[in-house]
């Protein structure tokens, strides 16, 4: 009996994260003894890994462009080709990371919500007072590792905007004044996915210290 009401659970959870109902979602998954803390961390965890995906795309989609520019000879429509697979790769690594992000700002608001209604539940003054000073320090490192999460989301913008440049103008240029014209456009581009890189790193920083201490908190 047990095991089928699990499986029943496990299928409300399956229904209603399809159906995109998160507050019911959560209900679910407390009822299986996952908390909102549980899946903050997990969360945390999936965009941080879905961030190492990204730069993984984006260092290919670099290298590319580098052996692009010093094309010296050879068919370069398959040159186009390789450069717009990774800038298709990039795209959804990209997508993922934003996805990742709002889905752990949604259940961060949830959990503190919840948080602090449930301070009106104690009777101990000094317990209030511990749990609710808990609280803000939580919010306050939460607020620090969104704010790196969405600064280095915001840096993918640019560099996938002047990979789609790159590989637009070259799909319609394949010869050598294509890639002369890109060779002008390379330095900015490699500036600007090495600041991408310095803030996902920054944020995958954040991520492991958050992570970890919501571990020590728990």
């Amino acid at each position: 009996m047990k095991k089928l009401t699990l499986l029943s659970a496990a299928l409300l959870v399956l229904t209603l994260t399809l159906s995109g109902c998160q507050s019911a979602y959560y209900s679910a998954m407390e009822s299986v003894g996952v908390h909102k803390r549980d899946i903050l961390v997990d969360r945390v965890e999936a965009t941080k890994e879905s961030q190492q995906e990204s730069q993984q795309e984006f260092q290919s989609a670099l290298e590319r462009l580098t052996t692009l520019i010093n094309f010296d000879g050879g068919e370069l429509a398959d040159a186009y080709q390789q450069l717009n697979d990774d800038y298709e790769s990039s795209l959804a690594a990209a997508n993922d990371v934003t996805n990742n992000i709002n889905k752990v700002e949604d259940v961060a608001e949830a959990l503190f919500d919840e948080w602090a209604d449930e301070l009106e539940q104690y009777t101990s003054a000094s317990l209030k007072r511990e749990s609710n000073k808990k609280l803000n320090a939580t919010k306050r490192q939460f607020e620090q590792l969104l704010r790196s999460m969405r600064s280095a989301e915001s840096k993918m913008e640019p560099v996938l905007s002047s990979l789609h440049d790159n590989v637009l103008y070259l799909k319609h240029n394949l010869n050598a004044q294509a890639v002369t014209a890109i060779k002008g456009e390379f330095s900015n581009l490699k500036r600007d996915i090495q600041l991408l890189m310095n803030d996902m790193n920054k944020s995958i920083e954040d991520s492991n210290q958050f992570i970890e201490q919501m571990n020590k908190a728990g």
